[in-house]
C-alpha cells in the first residue's frame, strides 16, 4: 500500500512522525512532503532532526516540486494524510490553489477520487477556517481534528498520539492495535 503523508506548518508534527512509523512497520510505502516551517516546527517540537524525519520515508519530495510522481493522477497510490494540516494550507485545498506540493498532491487526491485526510490541529476556529473544512469535506475530503480522546484511558502523550494515529489508520483500512477501541458496558 502507499501513502503520501504530507507534514504542513502546524503544531503537532508528532502524529505526523507517529504515522509514518507505523506505515513503515506495517510495510506500507511512504511517499512525503514536508513544508518548509514543518522543518522548522521538528526541530522545535522534537529531538529529531528534519534529516531523520526524512529517512523514514521511502520517497521524499521538496515542498515545490511540482515534477514529484505524486503530484500527477496517473501516479497510483492509496491515500493522502495531511498530519498536521496547517490552516494555510487547509485553505488552498479548500479553494484547490495548488501553490506547494502538498496541495497540489491533495488535489490528484480529489480529483481523481482517492482518499484525503486532513488532520488540522488548530484552536479556536475562525468562521474561515469552518468554513474551509467544509469546503474540503463537500470537495471529498475527510476532515479529522487532533483532538485527544480518552476513553481509552491514556497514560502518556504517546498514548494520545496513538489513538489519532490509529483513527487515521482505521480511515485507510490500515489494521492495528495501537490503542484499546470503545466497548460499551455489557
Amino acid at each position: 500500500m502507499e501513502i503520501v503523508v504530507g507534514i504542513s506548518g502546524a503544531s503537532g508534527v508528532q502524529y505526523g512522525i507517529r504515522l509514518m512509523q507505523v506505515l513503515r512497520d506495517k510495510g506500507c510505502i511512504i511517499h512525503l512532503v514536508i513544508s518548509d516551517s514543518a522543518a522548522k516546527i521538528i526541530e522545535i517540537e522534537t529531538d529529531l532532526s528534519h534529516e531523520e524525519v526524512l529517512r523514514m520515508a521511502d520517497h521524499v519530495y521538496e515542498p515545490y516540486d511540482f515534477a514529484a510522481p505524486v503530484a500527477s493522477g496517473s501516479n497510483l497510490f492509496k491515500a493522502m494524510v495531511i498530519i498536521p494540516c496547517s490552516m494555510g494550507t487547509l485553505s488552498a485545498v479548500a479553494c484547490g490553489s495548488s501553490d506547494t506540493l502538498i496541495a497540489r498532491t491533495a488535489d490528484v487526491c480529489l480529483k481523481e477520487k482517492r482518499q484525503l485526510i486532513m488532520v488540522p490541529r488548530e484552536t479556536p476556529l475562525s468562521l474561515v477556517q469552518l468554513r474551509n473544512m467544509c469546503a474540503a469535506a463537500e470537495a471529498g475530503a475527510v476532515i479529522l481534528p487532533a483532538c485527544p480522546a480518552f476513553y481509552s484511558r491514556p497514560e502518556s502523550l504517546d498514548d494520545l498520539v496513538d489513538v489519532l494515529v490509529g483513527r487515521v489508520l482505521d480511515l485507510i483500512g490500515v489494521e492495528h492495535d495501537l490503542y484499546r477501541r470503545w466497548k460499551a458496558d455489557t
